[in-house]
């Protein structure tokens, strides 16, 4: 009888072993290109996220974005709306990549809702080229665009590489940008930036109040306080901070984690070395906008501090960030986190 029962603890164990094995496996990446200026991504088969560059959108976007268990973790508004979606921010799409004020245009707040008289104070991010569609165990997109005022001319061009990797339990996502300068470029110091996530409504801080939040050109957002109980997330930083108090604070990196069905999901967004006033503060409002912005110090610190950025003429800045998407019992562990971000801090 005993051996009987150790027979049957090994054989839990090796199928427990194997499970840990299969959902660490690396699978396959898959790029294809559709029609509308549409390119989707899947990962062992199956859908992960899609990249829109079409001329009705003010700017490239990954969209939506699923976990590895294939659950939406982004905001389907304004492009799919799903029953409970927060109706706010038209210009949080998925995953982006902009700033709210170069050489005096707002890149960030730039959406359909913008009034035709006041767009000329808006910037666009045009995609004209796709660089490169790599398929395999890592998944390469490559692409350019233009960053340019309302007439077209052009201020920046961006080169953005993305590597797309994942498991079992895992997604991830490298981004490397560089921004080229066509004209002096001036990033002034601003809140909104660089890159921005916008949540699925799970992974919000639970919140009833109404909140009200004010762009650089005056206009005010209200954001709807909730009842429903759907909303179950959380955030914490490399450096502790956690819930609402993450937001304004640097740190290696920061993830969001919470309830999704069955499953613990959490994103995490890593910062690299390399990149400009590393390590990152962190514009992350617990209504569903996780973003990094290394360029918001002066808001950030409440006027002790600024960072502007200039690029001359031909001058280039390189943007660098991973973000991991988990699902499974548990989230990833901070010590789990701060290897991955040691990893990812060697990649050049």
């Amino acid at each position: 009888m005993k051996n009987i029962k150790k027979w049957g603890l090994a054989f839990a164990a090796n199928i427990l072993l194997l499970q840990m094995v299969q959902a660490q496996k690396a699978e396959p990446v898959t790029i294809i290109k559709t029609a509308n200026n549409k390119i989707d991504i899947l990962i062992g088969g199956k859908p992960f996220t899609s990249f829109l560059y079409p001329d009705t959108l003010e700017k490239p976007v990954l969209y939506p974005i699923r976990s590895a268990g294939g659950t939406l973790v982004t905001r389907g508004f304004p492009l799919a709306t799903r029953p409970g979606d927060p109706t706010d921010h038209p210009h949080h799409i998925g995953l982006w990549f902009n700033f709210e004020n170069l050489n005096g245009l707002d890149f960030w707040n730039n959406s359909y809702a913008i009034p035709a008289a006041k767009k000329s104070g808006y910037g666009w991010i045009r995609t004209d080229r796709i660089l490169k569609m790599e398929n395999g165990t890592k998944g390469i997109l490559a692409y350019h665009a233009n960053w340019t005022n309302q007439q077209k001319q052009v201020i920046l061009e961006e080169n953005t590489r993305f590597e797309f990797s994942g498991n079992g339990q895992e997604r991830i996502i490298d981004r490397i940008t560089t921004l080229t300068a066509d004209m002096d470029a001036f990033f002034k110091d601003a809140k909104d930036g660089m890159l921005g996530l916008r949540l699925a409504h799970e992974l919000q801080i639970p919140d009833t109040a109404d909140q009200k939040f004010t762009d650089d050109k005056g206009n005010i957002t209200v954001v709807k306080g909730g009842a429903d109980k759907v909303a179950n997330g959380t955030y914490l930083t490399s450096a502790g901070k956690a819930g609402n108090d993450a937001w304004s604070t640097r740190g290696v990196w920061c993830k969001v984690y919470g309830k999704m069905g069955a499953d613990s999901v959490s994103i995490a967004i890593i910062d690299h070395p390399q990149n400009p006033n590393y390590p990152t503060f962190w514009h992350a409002r617990g209504y569903g906008l996780f973003a990094a912005n290394p360029l918001g110090e002066k808001i950030f610190t409440n006027g002790k501090s600024e960072k502007n950025l200039t690029l001359k003429k031909g001058e280039s800045v390189t943007f660098r960030y991973r973000i991991i998407i988990h699902n499974g019992k548990q989230t990833n562990s901070s010590a789990q986190l701060n290897e991955e971000a040691a990893a990812f801090g060697k990649m050049r």
